[in-house]
Protein backbone atom coordinates (compact mmCIF):
# COMPACT_ATOMS: atom_id res chain seq x y z
CA UNK A 1 0.00 0.00 0.00
CA UNK A 2 1.58 3.74 -0.89
CA UNK A 3 1.54 6.40 1.61
CA UNK A 4 -1.50 8.92 1.16
CA UNK A 5 -1.24 11.92 -0.85
CA UNK A 6 -1.91 15.27 1.05
CA UNK A 7 -5.49 15.97 -0.01
CA UNK A 8 -6.86 12.82 -1.58
CA UNK A 9 -8.98 10.50 0.54
CA UNK A 10 -6.81 7.58 0.02
CA UNK A 11 -5.90 5.85 3.23
CA UNK A 12 -3.24 6.92 5.26
CA UNK A 13 -0.85 4.09 6.47
CA UNK A 14 -0.15 6.45 9.92
CA UNK A 15 0.26 4.30 13.08
CA UNK A 16 -2.13 5.70 16.01
CA UNK A 17 -4.96 4.93 18.10
CA UNK A 18 -6.36 7.79 17.24
CA UNK A 19 -9.00 8.13 14.06
CA UNK A 20 -8.45 9.67 11.31
CA UNK A 21 -11.44 11.13 11.57
CA UNK A 22 -13.70 12.09 14.41
CA UNK A 23 -13.49 10.65 18.20
CA UNK A 24 -13.99 7.74 20.12
CA UNK A 25 -17.27 7.82 22.27
CA UNK A 26 -17.83 5.60 25.50
CA UNK A 27 -21.36 4.90 27.24
CA UNK A 28 -20.89 3.33 30.42
CA UNK A 29 -23.80 2.56 32.70
CA UNK A 30 -23.33 1.23 36.17
CA UNK A 31 -25.33 0.23 39.59
CA UNK A 32 -24.06 0.76 43.45
CA UNK A 33 -23.84 -2.41 45.41
CA UNK A 34 -25.62 -1.62 48.32
CA UNK A 35 -24.13 -4.55 50.75
CA UNK A 36 -20.50 -3.34 49.77
CA UNK A 37 -21.76 0.19 50.84
CA UNK A 38 -23.19 -0.67 54.29
CA UNK A 39 -19.90 -2.07 54.46
CA UNK A 40 -17.81 0.69 54.05
CA UNK A 41 -16.83 2.81 56.90
CA UNK A 42 -17.54 6.43 57.09
CA UNK A 43 -13.67 7.47 56.12
CA UNK A 44 -14.02 5.07 53.05
CA UNK A 45 -17.37 6.56 51.96
CA UNK A 46 -16.33 10.37 52.46
CA UNK A 47 -13.24 9.07 49.88
CA UNK A 48 -15.59 7.96 47.50
CA UNK A 49 -17.71 10.57 47.52
CA UNK A 50 -14.75 13.03 46.80
CA UNK A 51 -12.32 10.90 44.14
CA UNK A 52 -16.51 10.05 42.86
CA UNK A 53 -16.90 13.50 41.75
CA UNK A 54 -13.06 14.67 40.54
CA UNK A 55 -13.20 11.24 37.88
CA UNK A 56 -16.48 12.94 36.78
CA UNK A 57 -15.45 16.83 37.10
CA UNK A 58 -13.27 15.96 33.78
CA UNK A 59 -10.89 18.45 34.30
CA UNK A 60 -7.33 16.87 35.14
CA UNK A 61 -4.56 15.48 33.21
CA UNK A 62 -5.70 12.97 30.92
CA UNK A 63 -9.62 13.75 31.11
CA UNK A 64 -11.76 13.26 28.04
CA UNK A 65 -12.71 16.42 26.41
CA UNK A 66 -15.69 15.71 26.57
CA UNK A 67 -17.61 14.14 29.68
CA UNK A 68 -21.54 13.62 30.88
CA UNK A 69 -22.95 11.98 33.73
CA UNK A 70 -26.62 11.15 34.44
CA UNK A 71 -29.34 9.67 36.96
CA UNK A 72 -30.21 6.62 35.40
CA UNK A 73 -33.86 5.50 36.40
CA UNK A 74 -35.10 1.97 36.21
CA UNK A 75 -33.43 -1.29 37.50
CA UNK A 76 -31.12 -0.83 34.50
CA UNK A 77 -28.70 1.30 36.20
CA UNK A 78 -27.97 3.60 39.24
CA UNK A 79 -25.98 5.92 36.83
CA UNK A 80 -24.29 6.07 33.46
CA UNK A 81 -20.96 8.33 31.62
CA UNK A 82 -20.82 9.12 28.43
CA UNK A 83 -17.32 9.87 27.41
CA UNK A 84 -15.76 11.58 24.37
CA UNK A 85 -12.08 11.97 23.30
CA UNK A 86 -9.80 11.46 19.81
CA UNK A 87 -7.71 9.15 22.88
CA UNK A 88 -9.66 5.87 23.32
CA UNK A 89 -7.49 5.69 26.15
CA UNK A 90 -8.49 9.01 28.14
CA UNK A 91 -12.40 7.65 27.11
CA UNK A 92 -11.84 4.15 28.94
CA UNK A 93 -9.29 5.69 31.51
CA UNK A 94 -12.61 7.63 33.14
CA UNK A 95 -14.15 3.63 33.86
CA UNK A 96 -10.63 2.27 34.72
CA UNK A 97 -10.34 5.54 37.21
CA UNK A 98 -13.86 5.08 38.76
CA UNK A 99 -13.77 1.50 39.69
CA UNK A 100 -9.73 1.79 41.23
CA UNK A 101 -11.40 4.91 43.14
CA UNK A 102 -12.46 4.23 46.99
CA UNK A 103 -16.12 3.06 45.80
CA UNK A 104 -14.77 0.68 43.08
CA UNK A 105 -15.60 -2.75 44.74
CA UNK A 106 -19.20 -0.90 45.66
CA UNK A 107 -20.01 0.16 41.17
CA UNK A 108 -21.58 -3.03 39.44
CA UNK A 109 -20.77 -2.42 35.82
CA UNK A 110 -24.38 -3.06 33.82
CA UNK A 111 -24.10 -2.18 30.43
CA UNK A 112 -21.35 -0.14 27.93
CA UNK A 113 -21.07 0.73 24.23
CA UNK A 114 -18.20 1.99 22.14
CA UNK A 115 -18.46 3.97 19.05
CA UNK A 116 -16.88 6.61 16.67
CA UNK A 117 -18.56 9.85 16.12
CA UNK A 118 -18.58 9.98 11.82
CA UNK A 119 -20.31 12.05 9.44
CA UNK A 120 -23.09 9.65 7.54
CA UNK A 121 -22.60 8.99 3.78
CA UNK A 122 -25.96 10.15 3.58
CA UNK A 123 -24.81 13.68 4.61
CA UNK A 124 -25.18 15.25 0.97
CA UNK A 125 -22.53 17.34 -0.85
CA UNK A 126 -23.54 20.70 -1.89
CA UNK A 127 -24.11 19.56 -5.37
CA UNK A 128 -26.34 16.33 -4.09
CA UNK A 129 -28.55 18.89 -1.32
CA UNK A 130 -29.12 20.71 -4.83
CA UNK A 131 -30.29 18.07 -6.86
CA UNK A 132 -32.30 16.62 -3.59
CA UNK A 133 -34.21 20.11 -4.24
CA UNK A 134 -35.13 19.83 -8.04
CA UNK A 135 -36.23 15.82 -7.15
CA UNK A 136 -38.30 17.81 -4.42
CA UNK A 137 -40.37 20.41 -6.72
CA UNK A 138 -37.56 22.99 -6.27
CA UNK A 139 -36.68 24.75 -10.06
CA UNK A 140 -33.64 24.83 -10.67
CA UNK A 141 -31.58 27.96 -10.33
CA UNK A 142 -34.41 29.28 -9.68
CA UNK A 143 -33.80 32.59 -6.36
CA UNK A 144 -35.28 30.35 -3.88
CA UNK A 145 -33.54 27.46 -4.91
CA UNK A 146 -30.04 29.42 -5.22
CA UNK A 147 -30.49 30.53 -2.25
CA UNK A 148 -31.14 27.32 -0.50
CA UNK A 149 -28.03 26.13 -1.73
CA UNK A 150 -25.94 28.63 -0.97
CA UNK A 151 -27.35 28.39 3.03
CA UNK A 152 -26.57 24.66 2.72
CA UNK A 153 -22.90 25.82 1.96
CA UNK A 154 -22.48 28.18 4.35
CA UNK A 155 -23.20 25.70 6.93
CA UNK A 156 -22.05 22.74 5.69
CA UNK A 157 -18.66 22.76 7.15
CA UNK A 158 -20.01 23.31 10.64
CA UNK A 159 -22.29 20.71 10.34
CA UNK A 160 -19.58 18.42 9.57
CA UNK A 161 -17.01 19.61 12.31
CA UNK A 162 -20.50 19.13 15.12
CA UNK A 163 -20.91 15.52 14.07
CA UNK A 164 -17.25 14.40 14.37
CA UNK A 165 -16.48 16.95 16.67
CA UNK A 166 -19.81 17.12 19.12
CA UNK A 167 -20.50 19.37 22.10
CA UNK A 168 -22.72 18.52 24.67
CA UNK A 169 -26.17 20.49 24.66
CA UNK A 170 -26.87 22.27 27.58
CA UNK A 171 -30.16 20.75 28.24
CA UNK A 172 -31.29 17.78 31.05
CA UNK A 173 -33.07 15.01 29.73
CA UNK A 174 -31.28 12.42 27.43
CA UNK A 175 -32.05 8.72 26.19
CA UNK A 176 -29.39 6.35 24.76
CA UNK A 177 -29.91 3.12 22.34
CA UNK A 178 -28.37 0.89 19.88
CA UNK A 179 -29.61 -0.27 16.82
CA UNK A 180 -28.87 -2.42 13.33
CA UNK A 181 -30.11 -2.53 9.79
CA UNK A 182 -31.89 -5.01 9.36
CA UNK A 183 -30.05 -8.00 6.77
CA UNK A 184 -33.08 -9.92 6.63
CA UNK A 185 -34.41 -11.71 3.30
CA UNK A 186 -36.74 -8.87 1.78
CA UNK A 187 -35.44 -5.95 4.30
CA UNK A 188 -31.60 -6.24 3.82
CA UNK A 189 -31.29 -2.49 4.12
CA UNK A 190 -27.16 -3.56 2.53
CA UNK A 191 -28.77 -4.70 -0.45
CA UNK A 192 -30.80 -1.46 -1.21
CA UNK A 193 -28.80 0.76 -3.92
CA UNK A 194 -27.16 4.12 -2.54
CA UNK A 195 -30.11 6.02 -4.09
CA UNK A 196 -32.89 4.31 -2.31
CA UNK A 197 -30.91 4.19 0.95
CA UNK A 198 -30.35 7.93 0.26
CA UNK A 199 -33.80 8.65 -0.20
CA UNK A 200 -34.93 6.99 3.23
CA UNK A 201 -32.48 8.85 5.17
CA UNK A 202 -33.68 11.90 3.46
CA UNK A 203 -36.80 11.48 4.74
CA UNK A 204 -35.85 10.00 8.03
CA UNK A 205 -33.83 13.46 8.41
CA UNK A 206 -36.70 15.32 8.06
CA UNK A 207 -38.41 13.89 10.69
CA UNK A 208 -35.92 14.89 13.02
CA UNK A 209 -35.81 18.32 11.67
CA UNK A 210 -38.90 18.87 12.64
CA UNK A 211 -38.06 18.69 16.33
CA UNK A 212 -35.51 21.24 15.95
CA UNK A 213 -34.86 23.63 18.80
CA UNK A 214 -35.96 21.08 20.96
CA UNK A 215 -34.25 17.49 20.42
CA UNK A 216 -30.69 17.19 19.23
CA UNK A 217 -28.76 13.78 18.57
CA UNK A 218 -25.66 12.08 18.37
CA UNK A 219 -24.86 9.18 16.30
CA UNK A 220 -22.17 6.93 16.76
CA UNK A 221 -20.88 4.21 14.43
CA UNK A 222 -20.10 0.92 16.08
CA UNK A 223 -19.65 -1.56 13.05
CA UNK A 224 -16.59 -3.69 13.84
CA UNK A 225 -16.32 -2.37 17.37
CA UNK A 226 -19.45 -3.51 19.28
CA UNK A 227 -22.78 -5.61 18.84
CA UNK A 228 -24.53 -2.96 17.23
CA UNK A 229 -23.94 -1.00 14.12
CA UNK A 230 -24.73 2.16 16.02
CA UNK A 231 -25.71 3.94 18.63
CA UNK A 232 -28.07 7.07 19.66
CA UNK A 233 -28.17 9.39 22.45
CA UNK A 234 -30.84 12.40 22.38
CA UNK A 235 -30.69 15.00 24.36
CA UNK A 236 -34.57 17.02 25.17
CA UNK A 237 -35.18 20.08 26.57
CA UNK A 238 -38.47 18.26 28.27
CA UNK A 239 -38.82 14.47 28.59
CA UNK A 240 -42.14 14.14 26.54
CA UNK A 241 -40.24 15.73 23.91
CA UNK A 242 -37.76 11.83 23.91
CA UNK A 243 -41.29 10.07 23.70
CA UNK A 244 -42.34 12.18 20.48
CA UNK A 245 -39.42 12.00 18.33
CA UNK A 246 -38.59 8.10 19.05
CA UNK A 247 -42.41 7.38 18.43
CA UNK A 248 -43.10 9.61 15.31
CA UNK A 249 -39.89 8.31 13.63
CA UNK A 250 -40.98 5.03 14.10
CA UNK A 251 -43.23 5.63 10.90
CA UNK A 252 -40.18 6.54 8.87
CA UNK A 253 -39.54 3.60 6.28
CA UNK A 254 -36.01 3.38 7.14
CA UNK A 255 -36.70 2.73 10.82
CA UNK A 256 -40.09 1.23 10.49
CA UNK A 257 -38.89 -1.90 8.02
CA UNK A 258 -35.00 -1.24 8.19
CA UNK A 259 -34.27 -0.82 12.10
CA UNK A 260 -33.56 -3.12 15.01
CA UNK A 261 -33.43 -1.65 18.32
CA UNK A 262 -31.56 -2.70 21.41
CA UNK A 263 -32.23 -1.56 25.37
CA UNK A 264 -33.16 2.20 25.93
CA UNK A 265 -31.28 3.71 28.85
CA UNK A 266 -32.71 7.11 30.04
CA UNK A 267 -30.80 9.65 31.32
CA UNK A 268 -31.13 13.24 33.23
CA UNK A 269 -27.64 14.96 33.74
CA UNK A 270 -26.69 15.35 36.97
CA UNK A 271 -23.42 16.28 38.33
CA UNK A 272 -21.03 13.60 40.48
CA UNK A 273 -22.98 15.00 44.30
CA UNK A 274 -26.85 14.74 42.31
CA UNK A 275 -25.97 11.49 41.59
CA UNK A 276 -24.47 10.24 44.76
CA UNK A 277 -27.14 12.30 46.54
CA UNK A 278 -30.30 10.82 44.66
CA UNK A 279 -28.59 7.03 44.99
CA UNK A 280 -28.13 7.97 48.84
CA UNK A 281 -24.82 7.04 49.13
CA UNK A 282 -23.55 9.63 50.44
Amino acid sequence: MQPAHPGTDAPSTEVSLEPSKGWHVTHSFYAFDRARLAGMDAATRAAGASHFAEVLAADGPGAPRRLQAWIVPGHKADFGVVAMDPSPLAVEGVHQRLLAGPFGPALVPTYSFVGLTEVSEYVPTVEQYAKRLVEEGEVADSPTHKAKVQGYAAREDAMRRARIEPDLPPWPNACFYPMNKKRKVGENWFALPFEERSRLMAEHGRTGMSFGGRVTQLITVSVGLDDWEWGVTLWARRPDFLKEIVYKMRFDEASARYAEFGPFYTGYVATAAEILAHCHVA
